[in-house]
């Protein structure tokens, strides 16, 4: 395993795999890393053969009064981790290298970041789409795989790829979880023990939803109310939104018919937001 801080870097390892024969999976993250990372890294290199991560805070996705300084950092951990895949490669750039000044450019898809995360969030998926194109152009994958917990992102990715004719696959991955329920997450770090447990209302929200649907709910304005006012019974959650969209549009469903939907939330929990969302099924 590689660690390398420069593009040429990045550039020269990806061209000696691929004249080794071997396909490129990449998973970008912003570090910290936990069991959701590993298992995109574990796909990745089964699926492609040579795995490159990288590690990169990402300053454009973060709004002036959110959480980049503080955003938990450990490069050494994170390599450690990455070394029990094992992955072949990680980018560990600074944000000179990403961002050489003056920088004037942005990515920016419409009509999936309005919404959701985008309402509360402006600008964040400006940054999401830029740094992950800049990141597409230095790795030149094969396949990049992104977690479902951020499934307005995966379908923003998605959107920007087909849009801009980008030579790779996006693979989304399922959600993985705690025992207890919560959605992995390096947030979760900032939780204390009260907020940590108040969190689980998440993960049982959604259950709660799931198991409406099974029983023939199929208002989705009623099962939204419903989900506020499970999440809103807990003390410690203060309630960012709750939704039920369409998958791939992001655009609020009435009426559950005959295509999966998206019921997705937003909460914070003391100074920490944290996301989930799940698939119902009709």
């Amino acid at each position: 395993m590689r660690i390398v801080t420069t593009i040429a870097e990045v550039r020269e390892a990806v061209r000696e795999a691929r004249a080794a024969g071997r396909r490129i999976g990449f998973v970008p993250t912003m570090g910290y890393l936990h069991e959701g990372h590993l298992t995109l890294m574990r796909q990745a290199r089964q699926e492609c053969g040579f795995a490159v991560v990288s590690i990169f805070v990402n300053p454009t996705q973060f709004g002036p009064n959110e959480d980049f300084t503080r955003y938990p950092r450990d490069v050494e951990r994170d390599a450690s981790l990455c070394a029990t895949v094992p992955v072949d490669l990680i980018f560990h750039p600074g944000v000179d290298e990403v961002y050489p000044q003056p920088f004037r450019t942005t990515v920016k898809v419409t009509g999936l970041t309005e919404t959701l995360c985008g309402a509360s969030r402006p600008g964040h998926f400006d940054g999401v789409a830029t740094v992950v194109t800049k990141l597409f152009n230095i790795v030149q994958p094969d396949a990049a795989y992104f977690g479902q917990k951020d499934a307005q992102q995966v379908a923003v990715i998605q959107r920007m790829v087909r849009d801009l004719n980008m030579d790779l696959t996006i693979v989304p991955v399922p959600i993985v979880r705690e025992p207890d329920g919560l959605a992995m997450s390096s947030r979760n770090t900032y939780l204390s023990a009260a907020e940590r447990r108040a969190a689980l209302v998440l993960s049982q929200t959604l259950a709660m939803a799931r198991d409406r649907v099974a029983a023939g709910e199929r208002d989705m304005q009623t099962l939204v109310k419903a989900m506020r006012s499970m999440i809103s019974a807990e003390p410690l959650a203060d309630i960012d939104y709750v939704e039920i969209v369409d998958s791939t549009t992001l655009q609020p469903v009435v009426r559950l018919e005959q295509r999966a939907v998206l019921a997705a939330l937003a909460v914070r929990f003391g100074r920490t937001r944290l996301i989930d969302n799940t698939i119902l099924e009709p």
